[in-house]
């Protein structure tokens, strides 16, 4: 359809562009007879053909110029809905989609290209207010915790076991904290590609079992039983990245699992590749809330999350990571049927 509106204005402007040529021309003829019939014929006829030929080209010329001028006021009243769109655009105001259905010729995919723009400016923004949000919430809330036991402390009334208690909260709010503002600078980093990426080759079988070990006060303080079937691998990645993803698993399996539960890891080879799973008996995660897991901040059950002191960063951390060296992380799940987590990676990172 494009095709042919194209052709069609194709044609009529080599109509028009033919138009002017001859109507120029039949004016030259008529004025210049009405000239010669008046006031003579030139002795030369060399010299009344050119005379002929210079008046058409004159009267050619202002044809033209009349019809650029009309035409360029048509155009720019055609394409003032851009203009205004993009000078919407300028100010911040990104609900800006223009009509598709008008016909905007050879301008269409430009206009396409602005409402695409638009989208995901007005996406972009949307993601940047609800991440001041929620950074603001988060720092709000130890903030607050840390205020709030402060000023507690500063009565002289309480006995040595209240205070020791306060500064407990303390301490911990400000371990959440730091947490916080530290997840925050790794995801700049790995997402503005500014984190130092060193691959080297390791045995992910030894990391593994590491973490493991230095992870077990806590496992152990909740009665878990932990079992890991740890096939031999080496793998090239960047291992510094990789421990931040399997101690933010890990601690989500123990921090989720009740006492007396259990979480089995394992760590096998397939296809040109390795793969990680860690599997809970915890407390497992609604099937709406699923698919969100991995955004940043969201919290499958906002208060239980909170008590347990969770910024909701560690999965979009995770995520960010694996990605980062080419692999997949998937999670299933289901409410008291604990919860499966699989990492894939490939053996080498290019």
């Amino acid at each position: 359809m494009k095709l042919l509106r194209k052709i069609i204005k194709g044609i009529l402007i080599y109509l028009a562009f033919f138009g002017a040529v001859a109507l120029s021309w039949s004016t030259s003829f008529v004025l210049m007879n009405w000239i010669y019939g008046k006031y003579g014929r030139p002795s030369s006829e060399y010299i009344a053909q050119l005379s002929s030929v210079i008046v058409g080209v004159v009267i050619l010329l202002l044809l033209l110029w009349v019809l650029s001028k009309i035409f360029r006021g048509w155009e720019r009243v055609f394409y003032q809905s851009i203009i205004e769109g993009i000078k919407r655009i300028a100010t911040g105001d990104f609900n800006v989609v223009l009509d598709r259905n008008k016909d905007y010729g050879e301008y269409g995919e430009i206009v396409e290209s602005i409402n695409e723009m638009a989208s995901e400016l007005s996406r972009m923004e949307t993601m940047r207010q609800d991440f001041i949000s929620n950074v603001s919430h988060e720092i709000q809330s130890p903030l607050t915790s840390i205020r709030g036991f402060a000023r507690a402390l500063q009565d002289e009334s309480l006995n040595l076991g209240s205070r020791r208690h306060y500064l407990d909260i303390i301490e911990a709010e400000s371990t959440r904290l730091s947490g916080l503002s530290d997840n925050l600078l790794k995801l700049s980093a790995l997402e503005s590609g500014s984190f130092p990426f060193e691959l080297r080759p390791f045995r992910l079988d030894k990391q593994l079992r590491e973490i493991i070990l230095v992870s077990e006060p806590q496992w152990l303080d909740k009665g878990i039983e932990v079992e890991a079937e740890l096939e031999e691998v080496e793998l090239t990645a960047v291992s510094d990245l990789l421990i931040q993803v399997w101690t933010n698993l890990l601690h989500n399996s123990i921090k989720f699992t009740p006492q007396g539960g259990n979480i089995q890891i394992q760590l096998r080879s397939v296809d040109r590749g390795v793969e990680v799973e860690i599997k809970d008996s915890g407390i497992g995660i609604a099937a709406e809330d699923l698919p969100r897991i991995f955004e940043r901040f969201y919290k499958a059950d906002k208060a239980r999350s909170a008590s347990r002191g969770g910024s909701g960063l560690g999965l979009s951390l995770v995520k960010k990571i694996v990605e980062i060296h080419h692999g997949t992380v998937t999670a299933a799940s289901s409410p008291g049927g604990g919860s499966v987590f699989i990492v894939k990676l490939p053996l080498g990172t290019t």
